[in-house]
């Protein structure tokens, strides 16, 4: 009787112990599979390192029309090796030069080891200083960074495309010249998919690997880390369901959102290092985005170049909305820029025209106002961030960006249906 007790009492206890560690076992399973995406994805606590990534042109083998339509957008070519077939702005004799005084002058040189900008001072060289990076698609300008050590700075000397001319840099003074500004990694973190660090764990400034940068915005900026996808579709080619990869289109709307908001959000301030935020993750994890939503229409701060999630956010296109997002009108794939009937089709796609509501006396005066209603409700307006100043003259030149704040813009107006009667 007594042996029968002890043998009950440890069957109990077996029972017990198999329970807890199986619900150990259960937790530990659902906490690892915390933030994976339906198709895999990255963990939101994994680390992200050069080795999960992979290059653009695997990405070719099962993708190739996307792949190619792609490495035409402003947004695969924002960051490049500095390069003769890369750096848009003239380094011929007469055309690379800029001068800050009659004794200062800067000049874009090519020499037997590579692409300088040469600072003069009363004919005397003072330094040269390498294009080494090229920030920018040239759609607006491009400015240029240098290696220095493990760290990048920003040259003086700009290329701005709506005059073809060289120009000193955004924020730069026009009288000197400035070569001590660094490259931060947030600046970075816009302009490449990604770039290994090597410094210690303060947030700025930040040393990097010049072998492990990915350049441009490419596939994984928005799909995430793909080497492990690459890997597991090559052995498993007959498996059409991706792995390890983000689908976009299957995240949250505010998911989706963050993708854009990272570089597209304005002023949000970064609270764990560059780089760390990866697509289908929270940005609020990586970034204070607390004043991100609170955007004033009427201040003379907004910038259509800054919070342009924001202004899209404040709209009531988007406040009316249950689901959209960026993507809803802009498609990554493609170059799209300039076509305002694609862009006007995506309008009414929502917006019937044949609604009474839609039929007022300004839209009747316009002839096929389908194929444009960008121009009076998303008006291209001068930016406050990018304006450098050209060659001689002392009032600085703005790059032109679209609003992304859906209204309606009454001057613009006027000045669209007298440029279309």
């Amino acid at each position: 009787m007594f042996a029968m007790q002890i043998k009950i009492k440890y069957r109990r206890s077996v029972l017990v112990l198999v329970t807890i560690v199986s619900t150990v076992f259960l937790l530990a399973r659902c906490v690892s599979n915390q933030g994976e995406d339906k198709n895999g994805g990255p963990k939101v606590d994994e680390a992200i390192t050069f080795a999960s990534y992979t290059t653009s042109e695997k990405c070719m083998s099962c993708h190739k029309e996307i792949y190619e339509s792609h490495g035409k957008t402003a947004h695969y070519l924002t960051g490049q090796p500095a390069g003769e077939e890369t750096i848009r702005g003239s380094f011929q004799k007469g055309k690379n030069e800029y001068y800050y005084t009659p004794e200062i002058l800067l000049s874009m040189q090519k020499r037997d080891s590579g692409l300088f900008q040469v600072a003069y001072f009363k004919g005397e060289e003072k330094k040269a200083m390498r294009f080494d990076m090229v920030i920018g698609s040239g759609v607006m300008g491009q400015s240029f960074l240098t290696w220095r050590q493990d760290q990048l700075y920003q040259l003086p000397i700009t290329y701005f495309t709506a005059a073809d001319q060289w120009s000193n840099s955004p924020g730069f003074p026009n009288d000197k010249v400035l070569i001590d500004r660094p490259a931060t990694s947030r600046c970075l973190e816009c302009h490449v998919t990604y770039a290994e660090r090597i410094s210690g764990p303060a947030l700025e400034p930040t040393g990097f690997a010049r072998n492990k940068i990915i350049y441009g915005v490419d596939c994984q900026k928005c799909h995430g880390p793909a080497a492990k996808h690459v890997e597991y579709q090559t052995q498993h080619p007959q498996d059409t369901n991706a792995k390890y990869i983000v689908n976009p289109a299957k995240l949250s709307t505010q998911q989706q959102l963050d993708i854009c908001t990272l570089c597209h959000g304005g002023n949000i301030q970064k609270t764990k290092p560059s780089f760390g935020f990866t697509a289908g993750k929270n940005l609020s994890d990586f970034f204070s985005i607390e004043s991100h939503n609170n955007v004033v229409l009427n201040s003379s701060e907004i910038d259509v170049h800054g919070n342009q999630v924001g202004l899209l956010k404040a709209s009531k296109c988007f406040k009316l909305s249950q689901a959209m997002t960026c993507s809803t009108c802009h498609n990554s794939h493609e170059n799209e820029r300039g076509k305002t009937e694609v862009f006007s089709q995506r309008c009414i796609s929502c917006h019937n025209m044949a609604d009474k509501k839609l039929q007022t006396p300004t839209h009747i005066q316009v002839n096929a106002i389908e194929t444009n209603c960008i121009d009076c409700h998303m008006p291209v307006q001068p930016s406050k961030s990018i304006a450098v100043f050209l060659q001689g003259e002392e009032t600085p030149k703005t790059s032109q960006l679209r609003s992304h704040f859906i209204g309606i813009y009454q001057e613009e107006i006027k000045k669209f249906i007298n440029k279309n009667k």
